[in-house]
């Protein structure tokens, strides 16, 4: 049960939110796949391909073996697209994308842990540059994700900067509870993904979320509770007073969930090719 009230003059905590499949329905980074398409970004057949990688990512996830070969492919993949380019895509289509596969249950949780008087901070692998406008539409504090490089000439160069998942997530929130005085025993964290066990054990209370067979598991040996969130909605309709960020702030771009929807799509078909060959 959440705490209805904190009590301020306790050290200050958190709740630590992973995006996909815990916030939202789908991967955030898929998601944008028909987008980058009509904007020239990848062609017909990486979108039919983008198609059957969230099927696959919506029926079982992602392992870590599978995203060590997920950022090798972004990597490779986004080096040398303009920023600004894709930012105005994104700038375009995020509302419309993101807002409909909100999980209202997750919209509620971050609405009590505000009321509460908590930070809420988005903790996600996907790029900064889909985070961040997700975040801010979702009212969050604060926003912890994948950073890429940026060239001189404004083009991605193909390094990562800051890559956050696994044990870097859990070192995040730990480097953010000692900058803002957040209490780790008295904070929260929810995820669906096993990847995610460091970071949830940082937190004295944590929650598996729509979990995957392994974090299902995990959760059962440490009787971590299990949520289940099946309801998204508009978050205009759930929360009429909310105010959605002017357009300029949608501008943030999406060039890294782009690459890691490729780089998904490009490793499953090879994986089917692998399997056929077989």
């Amino acid at each position: 049960m959440l705490a209805l009230v904190e009590n301020h003059s306790l050290p200050r905590t958190a709740a630590f939110f992973d995006l996909d499949k815990t916030v939202i329905a789908k991967s955030s980074t898929l998601t944008f796949s028909k987008s980058f398409y009509q904007g020239g970004l990848i062609n017909r057949r990486a979108v039919l391909r983008t198609a059957y990688a969230q099927f696959v990512f919506l029926a079982g996830g992602a392992d870590h073996d599978q995203m060590e070969r997920m950022r090798e492919y972004l990597s490779a993949l986004c080096k040398g697209w303009n920023v600004q380019q894709v930012k105005e895509i994104v700038a375009e289509t995020l509302h419309d994308l993101i807002d409909p596969i909100i999980y209202d249950e997750a919209a509620s949780l971050i609405e009590e842990h505000h009321t509460a008087g908590r930070d809420v901070v988005i903790v996600s692998t996907s790029g900064a540059e889909v985070v961040e406008p997700i975040g801010e539409l979702l009212g969050a504090d604060r926003v912890v994700a994948t950073r890429m490089v940026v060239g001189p000439d404004g083009c991605f160069t193909g390094d990562v900067e800051y890559y956050a998942y696994g044990p870097t997530k859990a070192e995040a929130v730990k480097e953010l509870a000692a900058s803002e005085g957040y209490d780790l025993a008295r904070c929260y964290a929810y995820s669906d993904s096993a990847t995610d066990v460091p970071m949830l054990e940082s937190v004295g209370h944590p929650f598996a979320v729509n979990p995957d067979r392994a974090l299902r598991r995990e959760a059962a040996i440490r009787d971590w509770p299990v949520l289940i969130f099946n309801k998204p909605v508009r978050l205009k309709q759930r929360l009429p007073a909310l105010s959605m960020p002017p357009r300029p702030a949608l501008v943030a771009a999406a060039a890294v969930g782009a690459a890691a929807a490729t780089a998904g799509l490009v490793w499953y078909a090879s994986r089917r090719r692998a399997a056929t060959a077989s």
